[in-house]
């Protein structure tokens, strides 16, 4: 899902960067005023988490593979816009020193995989978490459809972009991109859901059964 270099027009790689700036502009003010001490060694912590889990592939479908992604995942344990932040440094680390995803096509990646990935994410978990209420087997399921809609997400905004650079046709790009994610998201969200699980029966004072507020 990390889109290289040369594959979007520059139109739409400006767009993804004007988008992405802006975003995470706004994110680091969020998170300035939302998150407390407890917070801020946790976002350095889950950023590291999720890079080293990124670097392991699991294989799909037709020698096709996949990776966590982890948008979910950061969002729910620390809120979309600190999610955002942390997508974000493991993006730019990728693509900087591991050249995983060009440069020109970094907003479109910070897009695609943090903005998108941790905003509906996060909402998608609210709102099912809200139905469940405290019941933490529910909550974990909530987190599950959470990892799987954002990864869905993620790879149709990837296709979108592509399609309108001309790169791929739309109609080639959306199904595939959406097809083989919605595979990869069933692990993205076995994952999310694990971690989630392990965080609440080892440090409950980081995460709550109730939904953060945003």
């Amino acid at each position: 899902m990390h889109i290289p270099d040369g594959f979007l027009s520059m139109p739409v790689a400006v767009s993804g960067i004007a988008i992405a700036s802006a975003t995470v502009g706004y994110a680091v003010k969020a998170t300035n005023k939302k998150l407390g001490e407890k917070q801020i060694p946790m976002m350095g912590v889950l950023a590291a988490f999720i890079f080293a889990a990124q670097m392991l592939n699991f294989p799909v479908v037709g020698g096709t593979s996949g990776h966590f992604v982890g948008a979910a995942l950061a969002a729910i344990l620390l809120g979309p816009w600190a999610g955002v932040l942390i997508m974000t440094c493991v993006l730019l680390v990728q693509c900087l020193v591991f050249q995983d995803g060009g440069l020109l096509a970094l907003g479109a990646n910070i897009v695609n995989m943090g903005v998108v990935g941790c905003l509906l994410g996060y909402y998608a978990y609210r709102g099912v978490a809200l139905l469940a209420g405290n019941r933490r087997a529910l909550v974990l399921t909530a987190a599950g459809i959470a990892g799987w809609m954002s990864t869905v997400a993620a790879a149709v905004f990837c296709a979108l972009e592509l399609g309108i650079s001309g790169t791929v046709p739309l109609r080639v790009a959306l199904p595939a991109m959406a097809g083989v994610h919605a595979l990869i998201g069933i692990g993205e969200g076995l994952i999310t859901a694990a971690v989630l699980a392990l965080v609440m029966a080892t440090r409950p004072d980081l995460v709550g059964l109730e939904p953060q507020r945003t």
